[in-house]
């Protein structure tokens, strides 16, 4: 009845329509973005570049120039901007309810979002969801589930968590502590979790074993580390970490946030090993790119050590709002629809080989070009003097004007320092994978 009363009253009439220059106005004196020196962002009169819609791998500007998301809008977007599958599934789940409380209610497409995910899964161990709302709380997740199931079944001497150098797992308290990134996470150095940090899987196989016997569990990015400057592990390590695990009685948790639902050519990164972990973190491509949520995977032998009477207090004590969001969870429906629907996964090789050809043609012909590193759509390319190929003094932010030069190419993406970074999203074709290569090429050897 409601809904039938209430008479729609257009937003413009609210929100007048601003010109560009007073949306950037606007930008500089209100949003703080993240990640960003705002000095120098408040001081430009060309950023921000105000992007006002989507097409495919395509993001158009206020001024309706046309860009390739060569970073997938910060590695989220999979199967492009507007897909009718996931529009459609969202405007459904409108028509019903967009949110309601997990605390005490469930909700279908959480439910159906649950089951689908312990089914495509890797290995059949993974059968227990818990929802929450980015990459961030994934990894929060399950590292609140592995303490509390040691303390939950009385072994509480591990305590200790086993990170990598050059990690990157999130900015919430805990997860930035297991952090490898100082300019990220140092500020938590002596906060969060207790993590023994390793730079290798040999320095773990050297764990004396009085150290090993307190180690909780071991976290890392599956075969690539992302804002490491997308540096590859070496082939093997992932299996050998799920041995030594095995072997020591520790916990396996991955962060797939990056590098799932397609990334590295497989569904999931694990998957390249055949390794099966007792958490796996999702979030960013969870949902196509399109809304906050996140999802943390374990197994019955984790869910078992929560189960009890009220007064036994082994709940899991932990949650968010927006847990199980209805309309979050029924984007990702379409999300995984569309992969069964366009049969995504069986498209990828062919785009992976043109996208290699195209970096390997690149590294020939740029000297400024030096280590390449690709796995499925994912690349990082280190900037070098080009004359003696030395590496580049991060403080002159190469890497950051390179790829605003790319805008003139019609590329959008965002570097690591001098690593520039693309990952295009899993619906772009080969000539646009080689087109935003050949834009970085060009970005790279004109001036500013």
């Amino acid at each position: 009845m409601l809904a039938e009363n209430f008479s729609l009253t257009p937003l413009s009439s609210f929100l007048p329509p601003l010109s560009t220059g007073e949306l950037r106005r606007l930008d500089h004196d209100h949003f703080w973005h993240p990640f960003t020196q705002m000095r120098d962002w408040c001081a430009s009169e060309v950023d921000p570049l105000v992007i006002v819609s989507g097409e495919g791998p395509w993001l158009i500007d206020a001024e309706g120039n046309r860009y390739f998301d060569g970073n997938s809008s910060i590695w989220t977007n999979l199967h492009g901007h507007r897909h009718p599958s996931i529009d459609a599934a969202i405007r459904e789940q409108l028509d019903r309810i967009a949110h309601c409380s997990a605390l005490g209610f469930s909700n279908e497409p959480a439910i159906r979002l649950a089951a689908k995910l312990a089914e495509i899964a890797p290995g059949d161990t993974l059968t227990r969801v818990f929802f929450t709302d980015d990459g961030s709380t994934a990894v929060e997740c399950a590292c609140r589930m592995a303490a509390q199931y040691r303390e939950r079944v009385g072994e509480t001497t591990r305590r200790r968590f086993v990170a990598f150098d050059g990690a990157y797992h999130g900015d919430t308290v805990g997860a930035a502590s297991l952090g490898g990134i100082p300019a990220f996470h140092g500020l938590f150095a002596s906060t969060g979790y207790e993590v023994t940090r390793l730079a290798t899987v040999g320095a773990l196989e050297s764990l004396p074993p009085a150290e090993a016997a307190e180690i909780n569990a071991v976290i890392l990015e599956p075969l690539i580390q992302g804002a490491a400057g997308m540096r590859l592990w070496p082939a093997g390590m992932l299996r050998r970490i799920r041995e030594w695990c095995d072997r020591h009685g520790a916990f396996l948790i991955l962060d797939e946030v990056m590098t799932g639902f397609g990334r590295t050519g497989k569904m999931f990164a694990c998957e390249h090993e055949e390794v099966v972990p007792d958490f796996l973190c999702l979030a960013k491509g969870l949902t196509g790119g399109y809304l906050p949520l996140a999802a943390t995977l374990t197994t019955e032998r984790v869910f078992a050590a929560f189960l009890g009477r009220f007064d036994e207090l082994k709940t899991f004590f932990y949650g968010h709002s927006y847990c199980g969001n209805a309309l979050g969870c029924a984007a990702a429906l379409g999300n995984l629809r569309v992969f069964e629907e366009e049969r995504v996964l069986e498209g990828l090789p062919a785009k992976i080989e043109a996208f290699g050809h195209a970096l390997q043609e690149a590294a020939t012909r740029c000297p400024a070009f030096g280590e390449v590193r690709q796995i499925g759509l994912i690349a990082g390319i280190d900037l070098v003097d080009p004359d003696t190929g030395a590496p580049l003094d991060w403080r002159e932010e190469t890497g950051a004007r390179i790829c605003r030069r790319a805008r003139r190419y019609g590329l959008l993406t965002r570097p690591i320092r001098d690593t520039l970074t693309l990952m295009p999203p899993l619906v772009s074709t080969a000539e646009e994978i080689r087109a935003a290569v050949e834009a970085l090429v060009r970005a790279a050897e004109s001036g500013d």
